[in-house]
């Protein structure tokens, strides 16, 4: 069958062919020329790049008419059908012979040498030399700019100008103004078995139908015009005997059936068809409106912008049986998606199916480097796994990439059919390449992805995959094939004799960018995370830098109290000769908020403070800290040092630096810090944050989740995520510590206020009323409870009266020495139990 096709996509191997009626079809690299497959065989021999072969891109270009013929029609795996097409000349006009040639005629050639003169042209006809001069393809090379010549294997619409010898010798010209005024006559004798798709002609309406109109032509030919394929603005004008410009489509060799089309571009040969601009490809529209409804074809519609579109009938529903024809009268308002477009029909491709709507990709351009797809396994093979993403969208995991370490049975761990999660490694939808990757380390990875080098900054932390391992340090790639090296100083804190026995080929590591240079496509990388200084810059450092490089996080020292301040207090590290001047901040003096303040309030310039810990050095001083749970969290390695080192599910003690309205932020020893957000800081309903924890409180929190990109962490602080396990022996330990604390306290107080150690809860104590106020509540005084504030709640007071100046028996409930009040009851029922 001979059709007229549009270039849809032009490939290294393969042209896309728009036909007819919304099909597409194939032209194999081997289906060109005779002239040109010569040349591929030539180069496959000589095992060398030709300099007269030029690619298919240099060759052709997207939305050039074409004429074709069906070679073959293949049915896939999966049902879905395969049109295989030629436009070698020989193919096409298989119909001509040299004594049908004549002036005028239109026909498909393509180059087969460039002469001093001009080109001979294959016209496909046996014993006729065809002959193109420089004049007549001047205008049309001038208009192409794809070089200063024709290229061996170009094709070309060809107008007969001269017919020599009986046939065997032709003059063409491929002029773009004489071949688009040409029309054929009956003077070219064409006859059915010769008629070409692309023809221009005169034809007069025979006969109206809903469905199209017929026509005749050339005296005595017939054909039909399909409602596609009518001109939209005059479709509903035709009548019979109308005289109308028309050009051949298609030309069926055995049911010798000629179908014609009435649009605009077509009606002057060689001719462009309109092309969709590229946003349009994809876009979802709320309401289409029906025009037209075929019940053996599909419906028309027309879009937001006024131009048409069509859906077949399987695209109206999700199943035949779901498919409700009321739904489809002129004028109803339909949701569709534009899934493809038809150069030959001008015409949108619409589908109004739920899920290709919803779908996340459609075409290759829809997917780019870096996103995270699901696709199902359809082959295994040596090179790797072929993966279906979408419909018409297929990607290969190459066998390096089928897991973090290297599998050698990929069989036995994936079966055809299998859902898998990929990462895209690298897309390109011009040639519908695209590498993807199964390796978790990078599919899960949420550092930035890196896929060019202008994105290189140096300071960059992210995930690459080792590709080489040699003497001279790795090769280690990242996405869109960007790659660089890591050299051998740089592959880790301690020197690495033998890389390529440390790692392995395939192997994803974290890596920090150096330098880069991106018009060399250069890259300097290394594994050394951390941004310390080496040992060769500590020379650098000022005598300030080097007192307090001196200590390391978590080292323990013993201080001496230098003075006394509102937030803490100011101290200097004992057996140190240089006499440094650290800082205690008072919500780091314990683990428990109210106890710190205690502690501050009990302790006095000169006291030493025994094992408190370097924390930082941030601002003007060191900070040092008391709280013990972070103290030993830091000693038994259960911290991490950087951001790199945080990992989901993790327990860290840290302590509360803010309470805000969304949440409670937690900073880490080495100045990591992370966000309890209001949902995650307690297993009961959070109103108010600030009736849950305080600045400075000592917490133990659950890594959540991680934000490389943005250095975000999320925690999680409730009670019931936070243990470890056993969670009897941490409650036990906390309040032995607590206890523990509270005895120093005491200790502490017994130097200036004595009287105060002596009132524990439950002693028993006579008093005398000072005091009743007007809420109920009274004072009282004695001599045990000197320069203290005594009270008594209502409550408390029972059910006698009392009257000043009255004793009483008291039993002590609550001391604080805080603000020096004791808090008592008279109570019968709690003065009655033994002590």
């Amino acid at each position: 069958m001979l059709l007229l096709g549009c270039i849809k996509e032009v490939s290294h191997y393969e042209l896309t062919i728009s036909l007819p009626n919304g099909l597409s079809g194939f032209v194999p690299v081997t289906q060109i020329s005779d002239a040109y497959s010569n040349l591929l065989t030539k180069q496959v021999a000589q095992g060398e790049v030709l300099e007269e072969l030029n690619s298919l891109p240099d060759l052709f270009s997207p939305g050039t008419l074409v004429r074709c013929i069906v070679t073959s029609i293949e049915k896939s795996d999966d049902g879905r059908r395969s049109v295989k097409l030629s436009i070698d000349p020989k193919k096409v006009n298989k119909g001509l012979n040299s004594t049908a040639l004549a002036a005028g005629m239109l026909l498909s050639g393509s180059v087969l040498s460039v002469e001093d003169h001009g080109y001979l042209i294959d016209i496909g006809v046996t014993g006729t030399h065809a002959f193109l001069p420089h004049q007549k393809a001047k205008n049309y090379i001038k208009a192409a700019k794809k070089g200063p010549d024709l290229k061996i294997g170009q094709s070309l619409n060809c107008l007969v100008v001269e017919v020599k010898n009986e046939g065997r010798v032709v003059c063409l010209s491929i002029d773009r103004s004489e071949v688009a005024a040409s029309i054929a006559t009956e003077r070219q004798n064409w006859a059915l078995s010769n008629l070409l798709p692309g023809l221009v002609v005169k034809a007069r309406v025979q006969k109206v139908a809903p469905l199209g109109l017929k026509l005749t032509f050339l005296s005595y030919f017939t054909g039909i015009v399909d409602f596609m394929h009518m001109d939209p603005e005059k479709s509903m004008s035709y009548s019979p005997d109308q005289v109308v410009k028309a050009c051949v489509l298609s030309v069926h060799p055995t049911s010798r059936a000629v179908r014609l089309t009435l649009r605009p571009p077509f009606l002057h040969a060689g001719g462009a068809p309109r092309q969709l601009p590229g946003q349009r490809m994809g876009a979802v529209l709320e309401e289409a409106t029906m025009k037209a409804f075929y019940k053996q074809f599909g419906a028309i519609f027309e879009l937001d912008d006024g131009t048409l579109a069509f859906a077949r009938l399987k695209h109206l529903s999700k199943t035949r049986k779901s498919f409700k024809s009321g739904a489809f009268k002129e004028g109803c308002k339909h949701k569709c998606r534009i899934i493809d477009y038809s150069l030959m029909d001008e015409m949108c491709i619409v589908s109004l199916k739920n899920q290709i709507i919803e779908a996340r990709f459609l075409q290759y351009q829809d997917i780019h480097t870096g996103d995270v797809v699901q696709g199902k396994v359809l082959s295994l093979k040596p090179i790797g796994m072929q993966v279906k993403v979408a419909d018409g969208i297929r990607g290969l995991v190459p066998s390096l990439h089928l897991s973090d370490v290297i599998l050698k049975q990929p069989e036995k761990k994936f079966n055809i059919g299998d859902e898998v999660k990929c990462r895209v490694l690298e897309c390109n939808p011009g040639g519908k390449k695209l590498i993807l990757t199964l390796k978790k380390s990078l599919v899960q990875s949420k550092l930035p992805v890196l896929s060019n080098y202008e994105d290189a900054k140096p300071g960059l932390i992210t995930h690459g995959f080792v590709v080489c391992a040699r003497e001279f340090g790795c090769i280690v790639k990242f996405y869109n094939d960007v790659k660089g090296l890591v050299p051998k100083n740089e592959l880790g804190s301690e020197p690495i004799s033998c890389p390529d026995k440390v790692f392995y080929e395939g192997q994803v590591l974290k890596v920090m960018v150096l330098k880069c240079e991106p018009q060399q496509e250069r890259l300097l990388l290394s594994f050394r995370l951390s941004s310390k200084p080496g040992p060769e810059d500590k020379w650098k450092r000022t005598p300030k830098e080097k007192q307090e490089m001196k200590y390391q996080i978590g080292e323990i020292v013993d201080v001496k109290i230098l003075k006394k301040k509102d937030n803490g207090l100011e101290v200097s590290i004992l057996e140190d000769e240089d006499n440094v001047v650290a800082w205690i901040p008072m919500l780091h003096l314990s683990d428990f908020a109210a106890t710190s303040k205690l502690l501050w309030h009990c302790l006095q310039e000169g006291d030493v403070l025994p094992r408190v810990m370097y924390l930082s050095d941030k601002g003007e001083h060191i900070i040092l800290s008391r709280k013990s749970a972070v103290i030993s969290a830091i000693q038994e390695e259960q911290v991490v040092r950087s951001f790199s080192e945080i990992q989901p599910g993790m327990l860290l003690t840290g302590y509360v630096r803010n309470v805000m309205p969304f949440g409670v932020f937690v900073e880490f020893p080495f100045g990591v810090t992370g966000l309890a957000p209001k949902v995650s800081m307690s297993d009961k309903f959070v109103t108010d944050t600030k009736d849950h924890f305080v600045v400075g409180q000592t917490v133990i929190a659950k890594v959540m989740s991680i934000d490389e990109e943005k250095q975000r962490v999320l925690l999680n602080l409730k009670v019931s995520e936070c243990s470890s396990g056993d969670s009897a022996a941490e409650s036990f330990g906390l309040l032995n510590q607590y206890f523990k604390e509270l005895k120093e306290i005491r200790d502490l107080l017994k130097r200036g206020e004595p009287s105060i150690c002596e009132l524990v809860p439950g002693k028993r104590v006579h008093l005398v009323v000072q005091d009743v106020r007007e809420d109920g509540s009274a004072l009282f005084s004695g001599s045990s409870v000197t320069g203290l504030t005594v009270t008594a709640t209502r409550y408390h007071l029972g059910d006698k009266n009392i009257a000043r100046g009255e004793k009483r028996k008291a039993l002590i409930l609550h001391v604080d020495a805080l603000t020096s009040e004791v808090f008592v009851s008279l109570r019968e029922e709690l003065l009655k139990q033994r002590p």
